[in-house]
């Protein structure tokens, strides 16, 4: 059930507002302003890691929070909210959907997406959830399993999804994805101009989420670096 909260994401920008440790934002304060920035600006939502940071932002700006919280263990390659942990601590700051890793590899332990999502439910059955996605085949799994978003984030950056990106073909993935699945889809991963931005709307995905080219700056810069040394 999606409440009103969630609701006024429909057709709309959600920014992610996130800086690692090696970046130069790094840091709860920061992020908190960034969200109140993106809210200014218009976002409808906001895509956010760590407990830590997602409580700052909770108190700069009033609006729906995508939580996750990235952790790198040695036996899996999953780092987008692996483990019960990270679920346990996202539900407890009250973000509105929990974000996680939706895609074909294991989790930490060994563990498959379908024993971890059944574990989810089980603890916490109210809790929206999004798949983050790299494939349509896992995107399609994620919607069966019953996930309550489908996410794009992960295409390009996993082994089984190398090589492709979202905006190919007038973002082939995407439109093949809205085919075969029931549940809402958000478009994350390369959206970097307003134009595309309003492309995966019109093409019937529930919200756009845009991070890189509006918050991490360092990125932005790059860019108008490397055109001048062209």
């Amino acid at each position: 059930m999606v409440d009103k909260k969630v609701k006024q994401m429909e057709g709309k920008l959600i920014v992610s507002c996130q800086a690692l440790p090696a970046e130069p934002l790094h840091s709860s304060f920061i992020m908190g302003r960034m969200a109140r920035a993106a809210a200014e600006g218009g976002a409808q939502g906001i895509r956010a890691n760590t407990p830590e940071d997602i409580e700052e932002i909770k108190r700069c700006v009033d609006l729906p929070v995508i939580g996750i919280w990235k952790k790198d263990f040695d036996d899996s390659k999953v780092y987008i909210t692996p483990t019960m942990d990270e679920i346990d601590a996202l539900v407890k700051v009250g973000v509105e959907i929990i974000a996680l890793d939706a895609t074909s590899a294991l989790r930490p332990g060994g563990k498959t997406l379908d024993e971890f999502y059944r574990e989810i439910r089980e603890k916490h059955p109210q809790q929206l959830l999004m798949a983050d996605c790299s494939t349509v085949e896992e995107a399609v799994h994620a919607d069966q399993l019953g996930f309550d978003f489908i996410g794009t984030t992960l295409v390009g950056y996993t082994d089984q999804s190398r090589g492709d990106k979202i905006e190919a073909e007038d973002f082939q993935i995407i439109r093949e994805i809205l085919g075969k699945v029931s549940h809402p889809v958000v478009a994350e991963g390369n959206i970097d101009t307003p134009q595309k931005a309003k492309r995966v709307i019109e093409l019937g995905c529930y919200c756009v989420v845009v991070g890189s080219i509006i918050t991490r700056p360092q990125i932005i810069t790059k860019k108008f670096a490397t055109a001048l040394d062209a």
